[in-house]
């Protein structure tokens, strides 16, 4: 059998060492194949199996990284501090602003996760002036989803020593566009996100259609599925300054609990 992330895994065709997904939901849900080899991570992620696919079939392995609160900040927007109605306004609002304003938004409302995991941690926005519009704060939580999904991949990336060429994405957010590109534009990788939403639906077929006395296809050569692509637009100088601020941001949130 195989688990939800798993599935989507395999259902994103990241069926090489070196290959990750991100699943977008109330949380996020990092999972990297490292082949066959059993990776003990030494950033703060997870070993986990990805998949064996028959009694005769290798084992194949993964790292496993998890974001507490990505969806979850944009309801709390919503329902806590009311800044808007309906979240399909999400994505208009915040690209009305070309930037954040310097605001930064760390969302621990119960601890950080990988790779933190400090449970004592609780949210902060940091930066904020008399200038500061609501635009502002909801592009700065979006910025936060891609922080918080890049924090992971430096884990993975250092684990593993094979720096990602791309992120396959899956899940409910994916369909804001805004988020998409700034993931690409902070992760300094393109993003690419599958027509077929199913994703994990997929992959549970997929494994099932090519286990031992099945075989009804061959994963190697199955057609790849269309997609969009969201490349990086920023520099590399912008990308880092702004990845230093949020680590900055998150070193003040740590520790509340005292």
């Amino acid at each position: 059998c195989l688990g939800d992330q798993q599935s989507a895994l395999l259902g994103q065709r990241c069926l090489s060492r070196g290959q990750a997904k991100c699943t977008y939901g109330t949380g996020c849900f990092l999972l990297y194949n490292t082949g066959f080899e059993k990776i003990d991570s030494t950033h703060g992620l997870l070993t986990t199996v990805a998949w064996k696919l028959g009694k005769t079939a290798p084992v194949v392995y993964a790292l496993e990284g998890s974001v507490a609160v990505a969806g979850a900040a944009i309801t709390w927007l919503r329902d806590n501090l009311e800044i808007f109605e309906k979240v399909q306004e999400v994505e208009n609002i915040a690209s009305r602003e070309m930037h954040t304003g310097d605001v930064y938004f760390v969302p621990a409302f119960s601890g950080l996760y990988a790779p933190y995991w400090q449970e004592d941690a609780r949210g902060s926005i940091v930066g904020i002036t008399e200038d500061t519009q609501r635009g502002h704060i909801i592009r700065a939580t979006l910025e936060a989803i891609c922080f918080q999904t890049r924090d992971i991949l430096e884990a993975m990336n250092k684990d593993c020593g094979i720096p990602l060429s791309k992120l396959q994405v899956d899940g409910g957010m994916t369909s804001n566009n805004l988020l998409m590109q700034l993931q690409a534009d902070l992760s300094g990788i393109p993003v690419v996100r599958p027509h077929m939403a199913e994703t994990t639906a997929l992959g549970a077929a997929m494994a099932a259609g090519s286990a031992e006395g099945i075989k009804v296809w061959d994963l190697k050569h199955l057609q790849p599925t269309s997609n969009d692509t969201f490349s990086p637009v920023v520099t590399d100088e912008e990308r880092d300054n702004r990845y230093i601020k949020w680590k900055m941001a998150v070193e003040r949130c740590m520790h509340w609990d005292i």
